[in-house]
């Protein structure tokens, strides 16, 4: 490793997949939906169906997207096939919960560096998100502030452009995700220090997010969030 936890003076963040639960916002709301039309749905193949679908050449932005998204997996789950269960889809994310370790985990993080969100939701989604988390960011980039998504490098520069303000670089950056695809190859490609934090790691495939081209060795690896604030409380003690 290229640097020990206590000398970053940030820790950016994937927010959606690694801090909010969004697999089972999801799996959540398309079960209600299907529970009220007398149907039952298989959470691992809804979310194959949303990663296919997510991922098409005409998506809008997240979570906007899912009312495109809902319309295009509801006849392979059997669900209603109408706009208003969509919305309902794209509306649910106002209520989408951390994982349990989550905003803990963050408020220890947040003693000792300064934490930047960087999703590819809108602002309006990131508002709900960062109230869930208890608010713990010192700065936050959505698709809305840098015009593109993950992994395009151009997001990952505002920040750096950001940090340069304060007096800091790229290198004071420990960059914590839970997509291989969307974070951590490119972190690695940027030269930046990365933490994999494998949520899935008990659950086969990668779920709801785009598979990776080819998989990428973290600098750091952790199951949880909890398990990277109690490794940095350990590093300082």
């Amino acid at each position: 490793m290229s640097k020990s936890l206590p000398e970053f003076k940030y820790m950016s963040f994937d927010v959606v997949g690694t801090l909010i639960d969004f697999e089972g916002g999801l799996t959540s709301c398309l079960s209600e939906i299907a529970a009220e039309a007398g149907v039952t749905i298989d959470g691992e193949e809804a979310l194959r169906l949303y990663r296919s679908a997510r991922y098409a050449k005409d998506a809008d932005l997240f979570p906007d997207d899912l009312v495109r998204v809902y319309l295009a997996i509801a006849p392979a789950l059997g669900l209603p096939v109408d706009k208003a269960s969509g919305e309902r889809l794209r509306d649910s994310a106002k209520t989408w919960k951390a994982f349990p370790d989550s905003a803990e985990a963050m408020a220890r993080l947040a003693r000792n560096y300064r934490l930047i969100a960087m999703t590819n939701a809108r602002r309006w989604a990131f508002d709900h998100f960062s109230a869930e988390l208890g608010h713990p960011f010192h700065g936050a980039f959505t698709a809305d502030d840098t015009g593109t998504e993950k992994p395009d490098p151009a997001f990952f520069h505002k920040v750096f452009e950001f940090v340069a303000d304060e007096g800091a670089d790229k290198n004071d950056i420990l960059h914590v995700a839970q997509s291989q695809y969307h974070d951590i190859g490119v972190s690695r490609d940027l030269g930046m220090t990365n933490c994999w934090i494998e949520r899935r790691h008990a659950v086969n495939g990668y779920g709801g997010t785009i598979e990776p081209a080819k998989f990428t060795k973290p600098d750091y690896h952790f199951t949880s969030m909890a398990g990277l604030a109690d490794a940095a409380a350990a590093a300082r003690s």
